[in-house]
């Protein structure tokens, strides 16, 4: 066809000879800090997640992966299928490892070391990790005949309640002390044509298909009670409610949360029926209806009016709109506004020209702007105290951005939302698993991903192995290499100390042993704070204090 022979660029025969030379070679670059000898290596044993092993102890010591791997409802006929410990293993690494999408999977299949650690004997593909889960989680909404209906119906519900078990083990024993359970819905953004996406609500990008992750959280200590993925339509509080009676009625009488606390999608009717009849105190926001204005028409002129802190004053009342079955207490919350403002007013007369005026504020002025909030509730805490556990509710929108930017709540995407979902809730067990992993190292305070990650996984550790024996070298790349040590050894520290108290003690009972240690720590650091405002840690049992 008339084919000629060109010459092959410089360039290209250079990148060619480049990829023909053997690995073994070595390859002169030159930087601006000067020519260094490169040479792959392609047979060495590292890792980029160096102090995994500390935590892999956590998890040996307490069995938390190996219970999570036994129960797992996952088994395959085929010999060339991988082990599920190799998939539960992977989905851990890439979940704490921080990554979002389940092709992220490939940078961890060159790391030879971190499955060693976690007994597995590879890291599986992202494919094989789909298919396992698809497996694990099948749709149930796709045309199939009955038999297959029922048998894909079966499969998910060993699934949930395998999760259920895990999530549940997690975080049973840090109910023991009074808690609060935070309600409240997220919107996870979707660009594809998956399962559920639904164009709905959605604050940051309206007209975008999104998922709404329903989720209940211990309050202040950021801990994931239960996540369920819905459509994007189904962010109302009803869609929560199933989920939440459940959970409330699986829990013992005395390990219920002191009270259920959510925004203004909880405070219904419904919602406060239902909290009622299982005889469950609660804290809600109202929403600004009609009702809920002539309420504060009426509070503005009582004179006893009390400071709450931080700027707000109360008044209690009680309340009974249209359609609720029994008048319920209410307290009304205000606050002065401060600051220079400019309220903008147009005209809306028949004229075409509409005109636009401005009216400043003016600090010399007697005028007061005023913003409000009315909750209602059916305890009997003060104003006080009311006040400052609704302020204390903001704090789970700080577990939703960390859950969403440095965890993997905003990512693992597939087509059918069963495995969405079932994602969802493995993101949240690692990241319990982590939290408390974290608070043992660092009872202080709690850090999050973006600042733990680097301290007590990120380093470069070189396994070698001789005389039958396994050391790995690590090298702490982070600045703070002093704190990073001290809080390994708070960890090592904890861990002994529940080995040599109790060396008899099943692996479940070590976990809650452990629990219960950092607990006590955690309100021993807290109590030297604020000793006023928190119990000591003598009020804690004597297995708990250590």
């Amino acid at each position: 066809m008339g084919e000629a022979e060109f010459d092959q660029k410089p360039l290209v025969k250079a990148i060619e000879q480049a990829l023909s030379e053997p690995e073994s070679s070595v390859q002169r670059v030159t930087t601006p800090g000067g020519t260094f000898q490169v040479r792959w290596d392609a047979g060495g044993s590292a890792t980029a997640l160096g102090h995994l092993p500390f935590f892999a102890e956590l998890l040996e010591v307490t069995g938390l992966f190996e219970r999570w791997v036994e129960g797992c409802p996952m088994s395959y006929s085929s010999p060339n299928a991988p082990e599920v410990r190799d998939v539960l293993g992977t989905w851990l690494l890439s979940i704490l490892d921080g990554q979002k999408r389940y092709a992220h999977i490939a940078g961890l299949r060159g790391d030879a070391v971190a499955p060693q650690i976690l007994g597995m004997s590879k890291i599986v593909s992202d494919e094989s990790l789909r298919r396992a889960l698809a497996h694990l989680a099948p749709s149930v909404g796709k045309r199939c005949s009955e038999a297959e209906q029922a048998k894909r119906e079966a499969q998910l519900a060993k699934s949930t309640t395998w999760m259920d078990t895990a999530l549940a083990e997690s975080t049973c024993e840090a109910l023991c002390t009074p808690w609060i359970l935070d309600c409240d819905t997220t919107i996870k953004l979707l660009y594809g044509h998956q399962d559920g996406a639904e164009i709905s609500y959605n604050p940051r990008k309206p007209g975008r298909p999104s998922h709404a992750i329903h989720t209940c959280w211990i309050g202040n200590v950021r801990m994931v009670l239960d996540a369920e993925v819905q459509n994007g339509k189904a962010h109302a509080a009803k869609h929560s409610l199933p989920r939440l009676r459940t959970l409330l009625e699986r829990l013992p009488p005395d390990r219920r949360p002191r009270m259920v606390r959510g925004d203004c999608a909880f405070g219904n009717e419904t919602v406060m029926e239902e909290m009622e009849s299982l005889e469950q105190a609660y804290l809600f926001k109202l929403r600004q209806s009609a009702g809920v204005k002539r309420l504060i028409e009426r509070q503005w002129s009582r004179d006893d009016w009390c400071n709450v802190d931080q700027g707000f004053y109360a008044v209690e009342a009680e309340l009974k709109l249209s359609g609720w079955s029994r008048a319920r207490r209410v307290i009304v919350l205000r606050r002065a506004i401060k600051g220079s403002l400019v309220a903008d007013e147009q005209s809306t007369g028949k004229s075409k020209k509409q005109q636009q005026s401005l009216q400043f504020s003016d600090a010399h002025k007697p005028v007061n702007i005023w913003e409000y909030a009315v909750l209602i509730t059916n305890t009997d805490y003060a104003l006080d105290a009311i006040g400052q556990l609704y302020r204390d509710r903001a704090d789970c929108e700080n577990g939703f951005d960390e859950m969403k930017n440095q965890w993997g709540w905003g990512g693992y995407t597939t087509q059918d939302m069963e495995r969405c979902n079932l994602s969802a809730r493995a993101v949240a067990l690692i990241y319990n698993w982590w939290s408390w992993y974290v608070r043992l190292a660092h009872p202080k305070a709690r850090l999050e991903a973006i600042t733990s990650r680097p301290l007590l996984l990120a380093g470069i550790a070189r396994l070698t192995q001789h005389a039958g024996q396994s050391r790995l070298l690590v090298t702490i790349t982070h600045a703070a290499g002093a704190q990073v040590k001290s809080m390994i050894a708070n960890i090592r520290k904890g861990l002994d100390y529940i080995l040599q108290a109790a060396p008899q003690l099943p692996k479940l009972e070590r976990w809650q042993a452990l629990v219960r240690y950092i607990v006590a720590k955690i309100i021993a650091a807290k109590s030297q704070v604020r000793p006023a405002l928190l119990t000591s840690a003598s009020d804690m049992p004597q297995s708990a204090t250590g």
